[in-house]
């Protein structure tokens, strides 16, 4: 049986020079997990705020960022990371750059945004009185306008715009520029009053009688507002253009700056002196050597390189710590990984389990889900996920479970003869087949509720589904003795609910069972005795496992606790190998309601005829894809998890995630 690919624990000693080419090199292998270290909540606190705090990339990495949201540019992706290198000075140096004019261009568009907004406000509450028939001396009392009309020495007309701008509009009146307007916020009035008197101007006497805005203001306001919103297109478009001619240079940069960032945290993490760093991480052993190798020739022999078994580290034997568990199989079987990971992940050294869920879950999805047209639906699904001519975000990874799953449901629907619901495709190949073997008949398998000893074929079903049950139930327990015994924990193996004592119970009684049922045995004595040990030492076997195992005290909690303990492991030990086996019934159940719904949808199409009829052909077969699909691939992960991975997984492990360089967007 295969088992979780063999770990060696690698230490390096690096050169300050070579740390970045080193870590480089080790994210981009994508096959190195650093060693966790156990240290105090404190010390991690610090560490982590020492990554956060020292790593100027980063700082740069995160502008860069700024200025593509601010330019509305594409971001990078992971495949610029392959390409991407730890960032030398002309990167800097050109990041700084791009980042510096960034930040002009927004300063310059920001400035002339506040601008245009000032002179709109400014024209719109001017036309607003424009047509207002009351003393122009009562305009003082605008909720936003502070207005002041006066004379000017026309050559400071320049200089004063200059110390007003942000705050106030100046506006020429006339052809020779002595008079002008100033206009500004109620909360700029006096800031302007102080500039005005610093350029000598002279408030001009408006007459009491004088009504609303002059016609010259707002034609000056007017124009105003076209040279502010001309001059803010152009700063647009300008910036539109910037990030055309920039995109790819940002991209870049966003890809180095994203790797000098996570190097850098890494160098910040680790244990080093003024000259030295230290590395300490697992690797898969078949990869080691080689990797070996290439750090070798990457740092020319300046490198020290220690390889150690597991057993040899202090951490892993005083049980601190686990050692990283990698699955290593082909792209089929890989594409189950998941679902072990999402339960648990296997201990290290224990066999891997997922040969064993991929053959599973195929099995019981086909027999669930028989039809050859909706299996043939999954097979194309999967090729087209396969080939990526379709993607779907996170699942074309599964693809070899969609085809897996289709070609099962394919061969379990040309047994019962169903093809999208219908019979008649597979007619002629079900009628020749039986031919070959005595009457010819069509289907192969009759799951259909009109057809004859319908009654006889639920129970021949159920049974089947049982004895699949039993099957996979057995092969958990036997992983689990042999991974005990692979550990050394022998009392665990020969006692206890799923030790060889729960097994020897489990599979003598079915075997017990099936000699009533079909030879007509009768219980003997010896039967019962049997039984009865084999359930004393599975219910009551906890100090027997520590007996074996050379704990102490043997009672740990004394004999009553043991008795108590051990009736309820009775009950416990009954019912979970009976619910165990009983629960594969609904396998059973599943496949005949398949053939029903495929039955319902054949029936009414033939009632209805015509166009409607294939309508409800296609309608109904969708529905059943999707919705039946989804129902059976949950009951198939249920039926793992609960039946299958609980006989064996009694301690999770530490999954084995390699250093790489991550996408952060």
């Amino acid at each position: 049986m295969a088992r979780t690919t063999p770990m060696r624990l690698v230490e390096l000693m690096v050169l300050r020079d070579d740390i970045n080419s080193v870590v480089e090199f080790l994210a981009k292998q994508g096959n190195f997990q650093f060693q966790e270290h156990a240290q105090s909540a404190d010390l991690t606190k610090k560490n982590k705020d020492k990554q956060d705090s020292n790593n100027p990339e980063s700082d740069i990495f995160n502008d860069l960022q700024k200025a593509r949201l601010y330019l509305m540019s594409e971001d990078f992706s992971s495949d610029d990371l392959a390409s991407a290198s730890f960032p030398n000075d002309d990167d800097r140096i050109l990041a700084k750059k791009l980042i510096a004019s960034v930040e002009e261009l927004r300063r310059r568009e920001l400035s002339q945004a506040e601008e245009l907004k000032r002179v709109k406000d400014a024209d719109a509450e001017a036309r607003a009185f424009a047509n207002l028939k009351v003393p122009y001396a009562e305009l003082d009392h605008l909720s936003f306008l502070s207005l002041r009309i006066g004379r000017i020495d026309p050559s400071t007309l320049d200089d004063l715009k200059i110390a007003l701008e942000g705050r106030a509009v100046i506006i020429s009146l006339g052809e020779d520029k002595s008079r002008v307007l100033a206009a500004s916020s109620k909360k700029a009035r006096f800031a302007l009053d102080n500039e005005l008197k610093k350029f000598g101007f002279v408030n001009m006497e408006i007459p009491k009688e004088f009504k609303g805005i002059p016609d010259d203001v707002l034609v000056s306001l007017g124009k105003e507002l076209e040279q502010a919103e001309y001059a803010l297109s152009r700063i647009e478009e300008e910036k539109h253009n910037f990030a055309l001619t920039h995109a790819g240079l940002l991209k870049k940069l966003l890809a180095i700056f994203s790797i000098g960032g996570q190097t850098q945290a890494v160098r910040n993490s680790l244990e080093s002196t003024s000259l030295v760093y230290r590395i300490t991480g697992w690797i898969p052993e078949s990869d080691s050597h080689q990797m070996m190798n290439d750090l070798d020739k990457l740092t020319e022999g300046r490198i020290a390189i220690r390889v150690y078994q597991p057993q040899e580290v202090p951490s892993v034997a005083r049980g601190d710590e686990k050692v990283p568990v990698k699955l290593k199989h082909g792209k089929l079987v890989g594409a189950f990984e998941r679902m072990i990971f999402s339960y648990g992940s296997p201990l290290y050294g224990n066999i891997d389990p997922t040969p064993f869920v991929a053959i599973f879950f195929t099995l019981l999805f086909g027999i669930m889900f028989g039809d050859a047209g909706q299996g043939l639906v999954f097979l194309i699904a999967g090729l087209l996920m396969h080939f990526n001519v379709i993607k779907v975000s996170g699942w074309n990874k599964f693809a070899p479970i969609f085809m897996a799953i289709g070609c099962s449901s394919m061969v379990m629907g040309v047994l019962t003869g169903e093809f999208f619901a219908t019979e008649k495709v597979l007619e002629p190949f079900a009628l020749w087949v039986t031919g070959l073997f005595g009457q010819p008949r069509s289907p192969i398998l009759n799951f259909s509720p009109t057809g004859p000893g319908y009654i006889k074929m639920i129970f021949g079903i159920f049974g089947v589904t049982i004895g699949i049950g039993f099957i996979i139930n057995t092969v958990g327990l036997i992983i689990n003795i042999i991974n005990n015994i692979s550990h050394r924990h022998f009392g665990k193996a020969l006692f206890g609910k799923t030790g060889l004592a729960g097994a020897g119970f489990f599979w003598y009684v079915v075997v017990f069972a099936l000699r009533i049922a079909v030879a007509k045995h009768s219980p003997a004595v010896y039967d019962w005795v049997i039984i009865g040990v084999l359930v004393f030492f599975a219910a009551f076997g906890e100090p027997f496992e520590r007996l074996v195992d050379g704990e102490r005290p043997v009672l740990e909690n004394g004999v009553g606790a043991m008795i108590i303990g051990g009736v309820v492991e009775i009950i416990e030990l009954v019912s979970t190998y009976l619910s165990s086996s009983i629960s594969f019934v609904r396998v059973g159940a599943f496949a005949l309601a398949h053939a029903v719904l495929g039955f319902i949808i054949s029936m009414m199409m033939e009632m209805v005829g015509g166009i409607g009829g294939v309508l409800i052909l296609v309608i109904g077969n969708a529905i059943v894809i999707v919705l039946e699909g989804m129902i059976v691939a949950i009951q198939v992960v249920r039926l793992q998890y609960y039946e299958f991975f609980s006989k064996f997984f009694n301690e999770t492990g530490r999954e084995f995630k390699p250093f790489v360089f991550e996408y952060k967007s």
